[in-house]
């Protein structure tokens, strides 16, 4: 394998070149039985209005984009392919926080845009290639912790690196952009800026000191030379999604993990490395220049990695906690609700194809103002089973379920969650809980491997690559999260109308004005509209025409309806939202964009911009 070359790939194709999956996965299976029994234009899919599912008559229905937005207070654009941000009328947006831009006085000046950041400064600056975030106040300040995925190194890196860290003090700036950026914002007339040397600053990158807590804790699967009690982890990396706790503290999600890793000797080739994806050569050549990503050296420095890490935004001096109890996997966000009972609850997605949907259930309980201890380190793992009468139930992950150890279960979940029959999906990744009913949505970005040899063409996806993706939603039983059963529907499967007159142009609330394809963050604002944010192709060719550059949509779950609210530039991906505490201003997140957004010249950076109402009217 050439590593220069493997650091070019998407994340899903250096895992399916380093793990191949199978093309067909449980939960399509499960829809084309479900479609099969019930019918698949009759609306049969919904437990709402017919017009969120597969209504009566064609799919993909030239419905107007007007007609389609009558629920929105805001008129829906079309489709961009320039390398601009565009939002609808009556709105504003600008950049809040680049890549390189400071965070404290002595990094002022720092960034580039001929040479990016320099080493010395590199945890001194906003990291690269934002996703997912939230916001917090403390004391009056207003604070946002934000995510910085993974790297660009032939963007990073000096160009005689040619993409690739040269030596050690390279591997470090690579680590230095990555992690997760605690900063605190205010509006001082000029609208939300950052408020530079402010003493809630902090940078968390992969070499800072953590530790652990839950079941696998200190066990001999985390142990390394370096940490022989395996407690003492450093490092949080390939930070996608996020979450927020109901006690007001950070969850940052590690996903895509695997690819940190390597070996320059030989090394045992474990079948949960196999599962994992976790192989000889790594994306960035860390392992070349430190022997902590070496898996020759420390084989079990990949275990402590892949978790959901908490972290205190309003404490700099805080260490962050990886929660064993929460499972290893690629971790897209975590989605945190209450039971009726005062359990938390926490559902996450494993994005990756062919992996699960899951749930912790802590076995303690909170109230406002109440000891939060133990709530992210006891309580029960569960993985989802979805059956085709559109029922489904959450297995619980257990030594007498799965015949393994409780530390095992949580080290290798993946596992775990083969071994009780838990349903495969399509890359499961954000996942949204409804702020005003007991339902949670998540988005299946897509299957691009879809009509490889024993897939075929059903009637509930007869497209040979599930290049458009769908969300798929649920409501517990008894309207409790905190219960086993629930009951499932499509809210939505994207396509393309204007090419397709069959179940590739998407179902009944996909139109010309609204398409998009492979939906991956998601957030609910206060009134109950999901807003919907897209990573998938921006060619605006073949498939795509008429789809134009990644976009930020608004859904109505009670309705159905979509309606597009953002464009982002070409190349760039859309991910991340949060809001103002006044509901005034949408902080939303750019991803890896082309061209020199936003600046016009020099290298692109990825930001955070904001976005408003030119009357200053709420979001929701």
């Amino acid at each position: 394998m050439d590593i220069r070359k493997t650091v070019n790939l998407s994340w899903d194709d250096f895992d399916e070149l380093r793990d191949p999956r199978p093309a067909t996965n449980d939960f399509d299976a499960v829809v084309e039985r479900a479609i099969s029994r019930r019918g698949f234009l009759g609306g049969a899919l919904t437990f709402g209005s017919a017009a969120a599912v597969f209504g009566s008559g064609v799919l993909g229905s030239a419905t107007s984009a007007r007609a389609q937005a009558a629920g929105f207070n805001f008129e829906p654009i079309g489709i961009f392919t320039d390398h601009d941000i565009h939002v609808p009328a009556g709105f504003e947006w600008k950049p809040l926080v680049r890549w390189g831009d400071a965070l404290f006085s002595d990094a002022e000046g720092a960034y580039s845009p001929e040479t990016g950041v320099p080493v010395e400064m590199s945890d001194k600056v906003f990291g690269e290639n934002t996703d997912g975030m939230e916001t917090f106040t403390h004391d009056g300040h207003v604070l946002l912790a934000i995510n910085s995925e993974y790297v660009n190194p032939k963007i990073n890196l000096p160009a005689d690196s040619e993409g690739m860290p040269k030596n050690a003090d390279e591997v470090v700036l690579l680590k230095n952009m990555q992690g997760v950026t605690v900063l605190e914002i205010a509006d001082q007339g000029n609208g939300w800026e950052v408020v530079v040397d402010s003493p809630y600053n902090r940078r968390i990158t992969h070499e800072t000191l953590m530790t652990m807590d839950g079941p696998a804790a200190g066990s001999a699967l985390v142990q390394t030379n370096a940490d022989p009690e395996g407690m003492s982890p450093k490092g949080t990396m390939n930070n996608c999604g996020s979450g927020k706790t109901l006690w007001g503290t950070y969850l940052t999600c590690e996903e895509n993990f695997n690819g940190y890793f390597g070996a320059t000797g030989a090394y045992d080739e474990r079948p949960d490395f196999v599962r994992y994806g976790i192989g000889g050569e790594g994306r960035y050549a860390y392992e070349v220049h430190d022997p902590r990503y070496d898996l020759s050296q420390e084989p079990n420095e990949p275990n402590r990695h892949g978790w959901v890490t908490e972290i205190d935004p309003t404490d700099p001096d805080s260490t962050p906690v990886k929660h064993t109890a929460l499972g290893r996997f690629k971790h897209e966000n975590a989605e945190m609700v209450q039971a009726a009972d005062g359990r938390v609850v926490v559902y996450m997605g494993d994005d990756e194809r062919g992996e699960f949907m899951y749930k912790f259930v802590s076995n303690g309980t909170w109230a406002e103002g109440g000891s939060t201890e133990g709530l992210l380190s006891d309580g029960t793992l569960y993985a989802a089973k979805f059956n085709d009468d559109m029922t489904g139930e959450w297995l619980a992950l257990t030594p007498e379920s799965t015949g393994m150890p409780l530390e095992e279960i949580l080290v290798y979940t993946r596992m775990a969650a083969s071994a009780v029959g838990a349903t495969s999906m399509d890359r499961p990744e954000w996942i949204a809980a409804n702020p005003l009913r007991a339902e949670a949505y998540c988005a299946l970005t897509n299957n691009s491997r879809r009509g490889n040899e024993g897939m075929e063409v059903n009637a509930a996806n007869p497209r040979e690559t599930n290049e458009y993706g769908q969300i798929v939603r649920w409501r517990p039983e008894n309207e409790d999260h905190g219960t086993i059963d629930f009951t499932w529907d499509l809210y939505v499967m994207a396509g393309n109308p204007e090419v397709y007159d069959n179940a590739y142009g998407g179902s009944e609330n996909v139109t010309p004005g609204n398409m998009f394809n492979s939906p991956d963050g998601m957030a609910f604002s206060t009134d109950g509209m999901l807003w919907i944010q897209t990573d998938g192709d921006d060619s605006n060719e073949g498939d795509f025409a008429g789809m134009g550059n990644n976009q930020m949509l608004v859904g109505n779950p009670e309705t159905g309806e979509i309606a597009r609210f953002l464009t982002a530039p070409n190349g760039a991906e859309v991910t991340g939202l949060t809001w103002s505490p006044d509901l005034k201003v949408a902080f939303v997140g750019i991803q890896h964009p082309g061209g020199a957004w936003p600046d016009g010249e020099g290298k692109p950076r990825s930001a955070v911009i904001s976005v408003w109402r030119q009357d200053g009217a709420a979001f929701g």
